[in-house]
C-alpha cells in the first residue's frame, strides 16, 4: 500500500483498513495480516503511557515507537502522526520534526486541522513527504473544543468541513481522516472529495476506516464509546492466560519436565 493506492482504492470504491500501532510485536502481527496500514497515532500518549490526552505526545516519543512499527510492519505502510505543536513553531522545526519520523520509517505523516498548515503541507509534498489530513474532532484540540464532542452537526459545520477538507486537498493532502462527524455529513464531504477520506465515528459512508488496536482487540473494558466495536475481548483472554499460569507455578505444574532443561 502506498499513497497512489489510496487513490486508486478511491477510484475502485475499494474500503481502506488502517489501525494504530505503537509496537514492534503488534507491528509483526499486523505484518501478516490484510489491513491496509498502520498509523503510529499520537494516542500513544494514552494507550501505552497512561497521560490523560494526546497533547503529551512529544517528537522523541513518536520517533521511538514508529522506529518500532516500521522494523516490525514488513510491507505495510506506516504513517505517523505529528505530535502537539510539532508542527506550530515554523516551517524549519515541523521539518525537523517531520525528518525524524521520516528516518524513523514513516513513509508519511499525519497533521490536525488546516488553520495556519497550508504552506506547511505545500512544503512537505514539494519536499517529498506524503502529508494526511485530519478534521472533525482533532484531539490535540480537545481543550478548545470542550471535549471528545462530535462535531460539525448543522449545515454551517458541514459547510465548514467541506471547505476545510477541499483546502487539505489543494495544499496537497494525499488524504484525510474524519472523526467524530455525523454519518451523512461525512459521506457528503467524501463525495466532494477526489482524495480518499478515513472514518473514525463518522458512519461507513467514507473511503475507509480507522481503529485504536486495543480498542479492536478489547483490552480496556472500562472503554466502550460508541464509535468502537470490539472484535474480542482481549483483557479477558491476557487475565485469565496469566492467572493460569501463576496457578500452574503455584501448584507446581509450570515447568514440566517439557520445559525444562535436563
Amino acid at each position: 500500500m502506498d499513497i497512489l493506492a489510496f487513490q486508486r482504492a478511491k477510484a475502485q470504491h475499494k474500503k481502506l483498513t488502517m489501525v494504530t500501532c505503537y509496537d514492534y510485536a503488534f507491528a509483526s502481527i499486523l505484518a501478516q495480516t490484510e489491513i491496509d496500514c498502520l498509523l503510529v497515532g499520537d494516542s500513544v500518549a494514552m494507550v501505552y503511557h497512561g497521560h490523560p490526552s494526546t497533547v503529551h505526545a512529544t517528537v522523541d516519543m513518536m520517533a521511538l515507537h514508529t522506529a518500532a512499527v516500521a522494523r516490525g510492519a514488513g510491507k505495510k505502510m506506516v504513517i505517523a502522526d505529528l505530535p502537539f505543536l510539532s508542527e506550530r513553531q515554523g516551517i524549519d522545526k515541523a521539518m525537523q520534526a517531520v525528518q525524524r519520523l521520516m528516518q524513523a520509517g514513516a513513509h508519511a505523516v499525519k497533521l490536525e486541522g488546516v488553520e495556519g498548515q497550508e504552506l506547511l503541507i505545500e512544503s512537505l509534498v514539494a519536499a517529498g513527504v506524503p502529508v494526511m489530513g485530519h478534521l472533525g474532532l482533532t484531539p490535540q484540540s480537545v481543550h478548545q473544543l470542550g471535549g471528545h464532542k462530535v462535531q460539525c452537526r448543522d449545515d454551517e459545520g458541514q459547510a465548514c468541513l467541506s471547505a476545510q477538507a477541499k483546502r487539505l486537498q489543494v495544499a496537497g493532502c494525499f488524504g484525510v481522516v474524519l472523526e467524530c462527524v455525523p454519518a451523512h455529513i461525512a459521506q457528503t464531504v467524501t463525495e466532494q472529495l477526489a482524495i480518499p477520506t478515513i472514518g473514525i465515528g463518522a458512519g461507513g459512508g467514507t473511503d475507509g476506516q480507522v481503529l485504536v488496536l486495543p480498542d479492536i482487540l478489547g483490552l480496556d473494558p472500562d472503554f466502550s464509546p460508541k464509535l468502537v466495536k470490539k472484535y474480542c475481548q482481549g483483557f479477558d483472554v491476557v487475565s485469565q492466560a496469566v492467572n493460569t499460569y501463576v496457578q500452574e507455578v503455584q501448584h507446581g505444574i509450570f515447568p514440566s519436565d517439557q520445559h525444562s532443561y535436563s
